[in-house]
């Protein structure tokens, strides 16, 4: 979802600890809507009870790379740092966990029995394509390596496909979108948010909602590309005006309204607009901004609710990226069982929330950091 990544921060700028925390928050509430997911998968239901708006945990990210992007790195361009040195850095901040959530889902897999969902069983010729195509960030949809069968862009770990779009957006960023004058990416904002408004509430994908972009088809390529475009857009233009306000228990607030509006229930309606969509739109475009804008604004007031942000953005990347494979193993669990609620299987979501974020954290820390800062040494210099 950023994805949920920190971008690298300037030695001489404020680190806004608030954001990070709500980072944390939002991969949490991920891992709890893909719990759901998995109870929808096993009763063959298309709306997910629970935390049905989960999903736009990845928009709220999307705002959020954007804005800390732009924060850390607007004023940077010059001689002594260019788009060379700007992507190394993403690179190196991004795709070691990307090559691990790839790892851990061949992993899975093979933990299933290398098996589509039909029970079609995959040749490991076709399994190991699959990992290398996911550590380059190839697509598999409609490709013999796309292992699952049920038109994943990455098969051996959902999620990744945001992080592709992320890398599209860092490369538009880095070409074209720094150089735009405010004025000007003001306007793109406009035109991308009309888009996105006509794109939700005319349920241009079929779907609806908004939960697109994760397989290849020309729709999904679309609103993906949207999903990500014009968040990343106005998050950049929300670094460019932020000036703090005054706001006490910012975090509170802003996890609070997370929770609530990723917990409303599908919304019916679609004659003449799509009222689920609406709903999308006025979060991404209205909400999101705003709880950013607040987070940034606001500080922790002491060293422990320092440390309790900073252990939630520390995590929130690799909780987000290695949660899934053990989710593909979860989901196949409950259709076997045949289990669809929470009171039926409340002691294994127990098992498997706490698994993956003590995962995560041995990933980030026998990982991700040593391979980051060995990375870090060898390939970028001191600026």
């Amino acid at each position: 979802m950023q994805n949920i990544s920190s971008a690298a921060f300037t030695d001489t700028k404020p680190h806004y600890d608030l954001l990070d925390g709500l980072r944390g928050v939002a991969a949490l509430l991920v891992v709890w809507y893909h719990v759901y997911e998995g109870f929808a998968f096993a009763g063959g239901k298309a709306v997910i009870d629970g935390i049905n708006h989960g999903y736009l945990a990845v928009d709220f990210f999307f705002i959020l790379s954007g804005f800390v992007i732009g924060y850390a790195y607007d004023d940077r361009w010059s001689k002594n740092f260019t788009m060379k040195d700007f992507f190394k850095r993403r690179l190196i901040r991004l795709h070691p966990m990307v090559i691990m959530g790839a790892v851990l889902g061949l992993i899975t897999f093979c933990i299933q029995g290398s098996v589509q969902w039909d029970g079609t069983h995959v040749a490991t010729s076709m399994t190991m394509l699959a990992l290398l195509c996911a550590i380059f960030f190839i697509p598999a949809t409609g490709m013999p390596y796309e292992v699952r069968g049920n038109g994943e862009m990455f098969p051996l770990n959902g999620p990744s496909w945001s992080l592709f779009f992320e890398y599209i957006g860092n490369i538009l960023y880095a070409l074209f979108i720094r150089r735009m004058s405010t004025k000007a990416l003001s306007a793109l904002v406009f035109l991308l948010g009309v888009a996105l408004v006509a794109f939700t509430t005319l349920d241009v994908s079929g779907y609806g909602s908004f939960g697109v972009g994760w397989t290849l088809d020309c729709m999904n390529f679309l609103g993906g590309s949207l999903r990500m475009f014009f968040p990343f857009s106005v998050g950049m233009l929300l670094s460019r005006h932020f000036k703090p306000v005054k706001v006490r228990g910012a975090f509170w607030i802003c996890s609070i309204v997370l929770l609530a509006l990723f917990s409303v229930p599908y919304l019916e309606g679609s004659d003449p607009i799509c009222v689920n969509g609406l709903y999308e739109s006025f979060c991404i475009i209205i909400v999101f901004p705003v709880l950013i804008w607040l987070g940034a604004s606001g500080t922790t007031t002491d060293a422990k609710s320092t440390k309790i942000c900073k252990f939630l953005g520390d995590i929130s990347f690799p909780l987000y990226i290695v949660h899934y494979p053990f989710m593909y193993l979860f989901y196949a669990w409950l259709i076997d069982k045949q289990l669809f609620t929470l009171a039926d299987t409340w002691p294994m979501v127990a098992a498997v929330y706490t698994l993956n974020v003590v995962v995560a954290y041995l990933c980030l820390k026998l990982y991700d950091e040593p391979v980051r800062k060995w990375l870090s040494k060898k390939f970028i210099a001191s600026k």
